[in-house]
C-alpha cells in the first residue's frame, strides 16, 4: 500500500493519503493561477476515501465554477492559510490536492498515461506544454459529463500571447 504525508506551512494541519492519484490534472484555469500564484496547479486526483486527517481541521470556502457553476470547496489551514485540497460539487467521489503540499511532492508519476493539461487556452504566456501529453484548451469534460477530444504535440509547444 502507498502511504504520502504531507500538511500546511505551520503543520497544524498534516494528512496522508493511502494509494496512488487516480489521475494527475496539470491546471491553467485563471481560478487555480490565482489561487496559487503561479502559472497554474499540479493537481493529484484522489478517491475521497485514500485521504486522511491525521491533525488539525481544515477550513472551508465554497464559491461556484465559472465554467460549470457548480460549487468548488477549498480546504484550507485557518491559521497560516495553506490551500490542502479542493472538493468538487461536480466531481463528488474524489478530492484534487495541491501538490506542493505533500512532503516529498515527487513521489506520484506525472507521465502522459495518467496525466493531463487542461484549460490550456488562458495558460500564461510563455508556458511549456511537454510532447506526448492530453492537453484541453478548456476542461477535458464538458459540463454534462462528455469527455472532450484532446490534442497531443509532436514536440513541446510554447504558449504565445
Amino acid at each position: 500500500m502507498s502511504r504520502h504525508e504531507g500538511g500546511c506551512l505551520c503543520r497544524a494541519i498534516r494528512y496522508t493519503v493511502t494509494a496512488n492519484p487516480v489521475r494527475v490534472t496539470i491546471c491553467h484555469c485563471t481560478f487555480c493561477q490565482a489561487a496559487t500564484g503561479s502559472v497554474g496547479m499540479v493537481e493529484p486526483i484522489f478517491n475521497k476515501g485514500d485521504l486522511k486527517l491525521l491533525a488539525g481541521t481544515v477550513s472551508t470556502f465554497d464559491m461556484p465554477s465559472r465554467g460549470s457553476g457548480k460549487r468548488i470547496t477549498i480546504n484550507f489551514c485557518k491559521t497560516c492559510g495553506t490551500k490542502i485540497f479542493l472538493a468538487f460539487e461536480r466531481f463528488s467521489e474524489v478530492y484534487g490536492l495541491y501538490a506542493g503540499t505533500f512532503d516529498d511532492p515527487n513521489w506520484f508519476d506525472r507521465s502522459p498515461a495518467n496525466t493531463k493539461y487542461i484549460f490550456t487556452g488562458v495558460a500564461q504566456k510563455g508556458t511549456i506544454l511537454p510532447p506526448g501529453y492530453d492537453t484541453f484548451v478548456e476542461h477535458a469534460w464538458l459540463s454534462d459529463g462528455s469527455p472532450v477530444e484532446p490534442s497531443v504535440f509532436n514536440y513541446p509547444h510554447i504558449i504565445e500571447p
